[in-house]
């Protein structure tokens, strides 16, 4: 069973940083692209940063472009997604998403979805 669970998320106040976790089990972690989606209230979800777990290029939405950064430990089968200088349009549920491409620095097709975690950025 494919599990991806979340965590991480919480309070921060504009300026701040988080650092989001996703562990990912039931399934073959290597040749999977991973990734993080948000969706705010009342906005469709949107692809926030990507990566291919055989390592390349990575994707990143325009709007973090320089204050988030996506990465991985293949050795324990997670993916990580820092997040500084937050902003509070960053307030969002987030998903952690596998699927099998395509590749960055394209947006992959999601296969699998985490529960999400809630970040909340106050101004």
């Amino acid at each position: 069973q494919v599990q991806l669970v979340e965590s991480g998320g919480g309070s921060v106040q504009a300026g701040g940083s988080l650092r989001l976790s996703c562990a990912a089990s039931g399934y073959t972690y290597s040749n999977y692209c991973m990734g993080w989606f948000r969706q705010a209230p009342g906005k469709e979800r949107e692809g926030v940063a990507a990566l291919y777990t055989g390592g390349g290029s990575t994707y990143y939405a325009d709007s973090v472009k320089g204050r988030f950064t996506i990465s991985q430990d293949n050795t324990k089968n997670t993916l990580y997604l820092q997040m500084n200088s937050l902003k509070p349009e960053d307030t969002a549920m987030y998903y952690c998403a596998a699927g099998r491409g395509p590749r960055p620095p394209f947006l992959f097709n999601v296969n699998f979805w985490g529960q999400g975690t809630q970040v909340t950025v106050s101004s």
